[in-house]
């Protein structure tokens, strides 16, 4: 099954506006490393293939770098969950939307499900079990634990 597939069996029946892909490129340091270049070339490749599905729109934070109290390197998405609330929000309030389908597990973006709520659409979120967190699961309409293996027949880039 491809993206756009998946995305017609997750709207459950409901015409769909736009799928939106929300992450963020690999970090680069600078000089990149090989290992940095493979990663970044991966990603771009997987862009473009989202980006030639039909009513697909890909939409990427950025990837900082920190360091934890002991000096261990870790990385943080930026921006990400504010892009997706803008969308949710801005879609929400100017009636283009009904529904809104989210496959995530983030309590950030609670306050912009609130906000799309009060705007009419009918909020369904799915998730993995152990992935959606408490207060994401009792603000949204509906929600639907996915099985551990539906991704499997998902040919991601197809």
């Amino acid at each position: 099954m491809g993206l756009y597939e998946l995305a017609l069996k997750l709207a459950r029946g409901n015409e769909i506006v736009r799928t939106y892909y929300y992450s963020c490129m690999p970090y680069q340091s600078n000089p990149p490393t090989e290992d940095e270049r493979r990663r970044m070339s991966r990603m771009r490749r997987f862009v473009h293939s989202l980006q030639r599905n039909p009513r697909f729109e890909v939409r990427l934070g950025r990837l900082k770098r920190t360091y934890d109290v002991d000096g261990r390197q870790d990385f943080v998405q930026k921006g990400v969950d504010v892009l997706l609330a803008v969308d949710l929000v801005r879609m929400s309030s100017t009636r283009q939307i009904e529904y809104a389908y989210l496959l995530t597990g983030d309590s950030d973006l609670v306050p912009a499900i609130q906000a799309a709520k009060e705007q009419g659409v009918v909020v369904a979120l799915y998730y993995r079990t152990g992935t959606a967190h408490d207060e994401l699961l009792q603000t949204v309409d509906e929600s639907y634990m996915l099985p551990s293996d539906f991704f499997d027949d998902c040919i991601l880039g197809a």
